[in-house]
């Protein structure tokens, strides 16, 4: 059981509160059906991603045994075969489907969003994870169908913002993430990824500087816009801009000073400045939202 719990990975199952956005920027925290619609997407999202994990390690066994630390996983160390890896993702998708099925109104559309994200993500393992680029934009838009899914189940309307800004945001996290790679890649001088070679630390360095300089102005944008202002009946939401800011610069400090690992979901269940940023924009933009 151990082994398979290693295997889906439900920590990484912290990323699908993603899902909720749609009910955290639309107002929507107060109404209980939207929060079981919201919580029943998520697993649902957090099912159909343990099975891409699964897929994910199948196709990689054999990269990953070569590789210092990957080959201590459940299928690269021996210890769940690959029929039993196949098994297991098939379980996966299944009680993904099943939990659809505990919501209220539209299971067809939210279904059909975590279909396509299940589909893309197969041709990521299979083929398009080897292209540069193509890589981490699949990634980036992988949150977008999150979100996608989250304001289907919940019928609330996505602001273009919101979506333009998940994307941008997951795009600057996954090329710090490849940073990680890079940086392997020139101690070793083995890639750790097939599509590693075609990227460099000048062009991450760079990338992570365009993408969240971008992101932080979207999100800036995003707290002025006529549209926000009339949605929330405020006009202090850029307020909130400083911990967007800080927590960009303190991403950035972890991957390029302290040089350790890019990953979004070590950083946030390990980093305290990470965390405490994450809880005071969160706290300031419904204190904003509700009481001023």
């Amino acid at each position: 059981m151990k082994e398979i719990i290693r295997l889906i990975r439900p920590h990484q199952w912290i990323k699908n509160l993603v899902v909720l956005f749609p009910i955290f920027f639309g107002k929507a925290l107060g109404n209980i059906e939207s929060l079981y619609e919201g919580c029943i997407t998520m697993i649902a999202f957090s099912f159909i991603a343990s099975s891409i994990y699964c897929l994910n390690d199948i196709v990689d066994v054999a990269d990953d045994r070569r590789h210092p630390k990957k080959r201590y996983r459940p299928l690269a160390s021996g210890k769940i075969s690959i029929a039993q890896g196949y098994a297991i993702m098939v379980i996966m998708v299944i009680l993904s489907m099943v939990s659809l099925l505990f919501l209220p109104q539209k299971r067809i559309e939210t279904g059909g969003v975590i279909g396509f994200y299940w589909a893309l993500n197969v041709a990521y393992c299979l083929y398009l994870k080897q292209h540069a680029i193509i890589d981490v934009c699949i990634v980036a838009f992988g949150f977008v169908l999150r979100i996608q899914a989250g304001g289907m189940a919940t019928d609330i309307r996505l602001s273009k913002w919101i979506v333009l800004m998940t994307f941008l945001l997951m795009l600057f996290l996954s090329f710090a993430k490849r940073r990680d790679d890079v940086l392997r890649m020139n101690e070793t001088g083995e890639a750790p990824r097939k599509n590693t070679i075609r990227y460099n630390l000048t062009f991450i360095n760079q990338a992570i500087t365009i993408t969240a300089s971008v992101t932080l102005v979207c999100y800036i944008m995003y707290t002025v816009s006529p549209e926000t202002i009339a949605n929330f009946h405020t006009e202090n939401l850029y307020l909130t801009s400083v911990f967007v800011l800080l927590g960009l610069l303190r991403y950035i400090q972890i991957a390029v000073v302290d040089k350790k690992s890019g990953d979004p979901t070590k950083v946030i269940l390990h980093d305290r400045f990470i965390q405490f940023i994450v809880l005071g924009f969160g706290l300031t933009f419904l204190i904003i939202i509700y009481f001023l």
